[in-house]
């Protein structure tokens, strides 16, 4: 970690400039961010009480077309919508230069949410999934490292199946994300 992002702080959009510039899963989104409920009061009473720090900024690398954004980031827009911290999503194809300092298992994955200080430097990232999702991923590509291999796509077929398996059903994930955000906000 510790890319300094100074120069891209207030360059992106607000969370709802973000929504009300989707040309892809507008509608989709919505439904997550609409189906969001807290888990606890003190979930969300954590979140507002960070509202306290003014030394928090938000950047999060996201594109409309990418189903982990679609189905993720609402629930970080909800989690930080109280939290008093300013929240910037950087759009994937226009910062590629950000994308290159935020790669997951060296591939462009996204979204990232990065968590940074006033001056840009990062703290801490998030993403592009939950933990137990991306876990997934991680173990099919240490099991298939070739990716020319033979019957390498129906295997990825399986493992990307297992991974929507994993966000189970409904909109309980959401509550996974949230406790991740948290355990890493509250470290920072």
């Amino acid at each position: 970690m510790g890319a300094n992002l100074a120069n891209k702080l207030g360059q992106g959009l607000e969370p709802q400039q973000f929504i009300d510039g989707m040309t892809k899963n507008q509608e989709k989104f919505l439904d997550y961010y609409n189906a969001f409920q807290w888990e606890s009061d003190e979930q969300k009473e954590f979140f507002e009480s960070v509202s306290n720090r003014d030394d928090l900024r938000c950047l999060i690398i996201a594109a409309d077309w990418c189903g982990d954004v679609v189905r993720n980031i609402p629930v970080v827009f909800r989690a930080l919508e109280n939290s008093g911290m300013p929240v910037e999503v950087l759009i994937k194809e226009e910062h590629p230069d950000v994308m290159a300092q935020f790669l997951t298992d060296g591939g462009e994955s996204i979204p990232v949410v990065i968590f940074a200080d006033t001056g840009g430097f990062t703290l801490g990232t998030w993403g592009p999934r939950p933990k137990h999702v991306q876990d997934v991923l991680r173990r099919f590509k240490a099991e298939n490292p070739d990716r020319t291999a033979e019957g390498y796509d129906d295997r990825l077929k399986v493992a990307r199946a297992e991974m929507i398996a994993q966000y189970g059903e409904g909109y309980g994930y959401q509550h996974t994300i949230v406790r991740e955000l948290r355990d890493l906000v509250s470290g920072l």
